[in-house]
């Protein structure tokens, strides 16, 4: 593979994809994790599918549609999904959970709904629910750059206020950070990531790539950016690792990548297990 990534675009598409994919989805997944929402990349990936089906059924009926990336439009729902998302909590302010599972349920409706109206699912519909190494367009690349240069700015400006909200949202509320802001800007950014992640890991996978590296992380970091440097590390070798096996083994991305996280988490949780054995034997 690494032979064609110097030949072919569409490697090194997918390549400089699933770097920067690997980078992103874990840095906003802690934060994810650490405020107990591991869910909503489950929900906002679910309405994703409904927005990209949406855009497949356009085109079907519109040839002004024809050519039109499903990226875009599915990006308008994710971000859509998000925005509902947090109308809802501050509607049901006891019970902020149900937020995710009733935009989860809507995006699985409506894409079904579309789904069954384009009479079933197509090549371009089935590369974007597991991903593909080959479906990756210079245009999906330019905008997931884009994306990951807003997301990187605006976490390192408001790394401080995204801290305090994910582990004291009262305390942060009381120290006068807006709070209500940050976390529609920090939505946004989760949105967005989850609608550009959809070609290299696949909707139905890419709320993976956001929990488990961070799963993994959590169980050996010492500290909130080691957990940061841990989950980005551990993502990195998963896209990597996961789109090499694709590569050489036709197979959809999204699923080597996932097992290859799952395989990851396992060793770290066995490497932490010895490490407390050989603890306790050493103590006594």
């Amino acid at each position: 593979m690494i032979q064609g990534i110097f030949q072919y675009e569409f490697l090194q598409n997918a390549f400089l994809t699933g770097i920067m994919i690997g980078f992103l989805a874990p840095l906003l997944g802690v934060f994810i994790v650490v405020r107990r929402l591991s869910l909503i990349a489950d929900a906002l990936s679910h309405v994703t599918l409904a927005g990209i089906a949406a855009s497949l059924l356009m085109e079907k009926y519109f040839s002004a549609m024809t050519g039109i990336n499903p990226l875009y439009l599915g990006m308008v729902f994710s971000v859509g999904g998000s925005l509902f998302i947090e109308k809802l909590r501050s509607v049901y302010s006891h019970y902020q959970e149900l937020a995710i599972p009733i935009i989860l349920s809507g995006g699985i409706g409506l894409g079904v709904i579309f789904i069954s109206l384009a009479n079933g699912f197509n090549t371009d519909l089935f590369s974007y629910l597991f991903g593909s190494v080959s479906a990756v367009s210079r245009t999906d690349l330019m905008v997931i750059l884009a994306i990951s240069i807003i997301v990187v700015a605006a976490v390192l400006l408001l790394y401080k206020e995204l801290f305090l909200l994910s582990f004291d949202e009262e305390y942060a509320k009381a120290s006068g950070i807006a709070a209500k802001s940050i976390h529609f800007v920090f939505i946004i950014m989760v949105a967005l990531v989850i609608a550009a992640s959809m070609r290299v890991v696949g909707i139905l996978l890419v709320s993976s790539l956001m929990t488990l590296p961070v799963a993994a992380s959590i169980r050996i970091a010492k500290g909130f950016k080691q957990t940061i440097f841990f989950s980005i590390l551990f993502g990195e070798i998963s896209v990597l690792g996961g789109l090499f096996a694709a590569y050489h083994l036709d197979l959809a991305p999204g699923g080597t990548i996932v097992i290859l996280s799952i395989f990851i988490l396992l060793m770290v949780i066995f490497y932490k297990k010895i490490n407390v054995k050989i603890y306790k034997a050493g103590g006594v």
